[in-house]
């Protein structure tokens, strides 16, 4: 009796042309990846925004694992896209920031900051190109920002990505976007990638996919829906956050995830699809507030690399749960390859771990490590900041509860507690001076090994008195 459904189990899987069905891979989870760009740690309800309005995310919340001490492995966009796709930090692919790493008054600057890369290399091993190989459909939509386009890293879809990393055209159509075709005047670009999405799962509900589903929103320049900002013009602001056009880009953002999850709801695949939503980096400072964290979008402060993070593996992770591990987006890429059963590259090196030991129990603990962010470059300061720049060239390392920031025009270190000083405020240096020489030790020991471009050139055209 068993060999006769042993054999019957088998005829199941055998097509009649002689080849594995698609149930054999249709056993593969699905991923659907929301990167959000800009989108600051408290700007979701969440996470305690006491304007913006997120509903959809929110309810997600409640069904995912939440991680409270998550960070972008950069402060900006493209470095920390480039880091995302391709699992290593910045010193190994060169993308640093995006575009000039000279930004700001060319009088105000001391060093020479490293050269920068644009573009992710088609040497790197993305995750698409890994997911591909295992049998995925991969699709891009949205923001690319790490080349001319995502379809020589592994994705056979890209929907409106390009070099660009903000919409050429505004969040309107006309678009003037080459890889997205106009809709009717006046349609919203976060609704239209929205559309494109749902379209895309429903093409592909047979076989396994990867939707990188990574919205312009709330990127400038603040557009939004004019209902949208009526609407939020009559609600009373809070004392974190006022911003009516950004609450009204950030509520279109929640609606899109909230029919892209109801998709796959319709179509019986929210129970075999991965779900991940997390930002790029901090929020925007003029428009918004990561308060209590110090700093924004930019700056290697908290407000600058932690970024709100969700993760929802359907028979996995508890609904509702949350962990307080510190994690960053180089850890996506194995923890992707471990969840959905693919092999990691070879000869191919991940700076990240796993996290499927977290989303498993998330009382458990991952192994002892540091994580790590080198910022060779300046970014210039926004309207209305006294300090002449949101940063200056620098690196960091967190181990545990404690973080030090390395800074190079004057070799000046920053140590904090992020757990007894969320806030960043008190800097511990002379009071812990053994913390912060082995934290110092460790990050130059990093640094070394990824060979790292340390800013050390005199800039010719600085003026100290200026």
């Amino acid at each position: 009796m068993m060999n006769r459904f042993l054999v019957l189990a088998i005829l199941c899987c055998w097509s009649i042309s002689g080849t594995i069905s698609v149930e054999a891979s249709d056993s593969k989870p699905n991923v659907v990846l929301f990167f959000i760009d800009d989108l600051g740690w408290r700007d979701v309800g969440f996470m305690g925004s006491d304007f913006f309005e997120t509903p959809h995310i929110d309810l997600l919340a409640q069904e995912s694992m939440r991680f409270t001490s998550a960070y972008a492995a950069a402060p900006n966009c493209a470095p920390s896209r480039a880091c995302l796709m391709s699992g290593q930090y910045t010193p190994r692919h060169g993308v640093y920031t995006v575009g000039d790493p000279a930004r700001g008054n060319n009088r105000h600057r001391k060093l020479i900051p490293a050269k920068n890369k644009t573009v992710l290399a088609d040497k790197f091993v993305t995750i698409a190109d890994s997911l591909s190989k295992a049998g995925y459909h991969c699709a891009s939509m949205g923001k690319w920002h790490l080349g001319q386009t995502p379809l020589t890293q592994g994705f056979q879809v890209n929907i409106a990505g390009n070099p660009s990393g903000s919409p050429r055209g505004g969040y309107f159509s006309p678009y003037r976007n080459p890889q997205l075709t106009d809709g009717v005047k006046g349609e919203y670009l976060t609704d239209r990638l929205t559309d494109e999405a749902c379209k895309f799962i429903k093409a592909n509900r047979k076989s396994p996919f990867f939707l990188y589903l990574t919205h312009y929103a709330v990127h400038t320049p603040l557009q939004a829906k004019q209902a949208e900002v009526k609407y939020f013009q009559s609600k009373p602001t809070g004392k974190l956050h006022q911003h009516v056009t950004y609450a009204a880009m950030i509520k279109s953002m929640d609606e899109s995830v909230g029919r892209v999850l109801n998709t796959l709801k319709d179509l019986n695949l929210d129970q075999k699809t991965i779900v991940i939503f997390t930002s790029d980096n901090g929020g925007y400072g003029p428009a918004t507030t990561m308060q209590p964290l110090r700093g924004s979008k930019g700056m290697l402060y908290e407000g600058g690399i932690r970024v709100p993070l969700l993760i929802k593996w359907p028979e996995v992770t508890k609904a509702g749960s949350s962990s307080e591990e510190p994690v960053i987006n180089v850890d996506f890429y194995p923890s992707l390859m471990e969840m959905t059963g693919t092999p990691n590259p070879e000869n191919y090196l991940l700076d990240g771990a796993s996290l499927v030991s977290l989303l498993k129990d998330p009382q458990s603990k991952l192994k002892t490590r540091s994580l790590f962010w080198h910022f060779p470059a300046y970014l210039q300061k926004y309207q209305g900041m006294q300090q002449r720049f949101r940063t200056t060239p620098v690196s960091v390392i967190r181990q545990g509860d404690w973080k030090l920031l390395e800074f190079f025009e004057d070799g000046h270190q920053e140590l904090y507690n992020t757990r007894l000083d969320i806030s960043e405020t008190m800097n511990l240096v002379n009071n812990h001076p053994e913390k912060a020489k082995a934290l110092l030790q460790a990050l130059h020991q990093w640094q070394k090994q990824v060979q790292a471009v340390i800013p050390a050139e005199p800039n010719p055209q600085y003026h100290s008195g200026s």
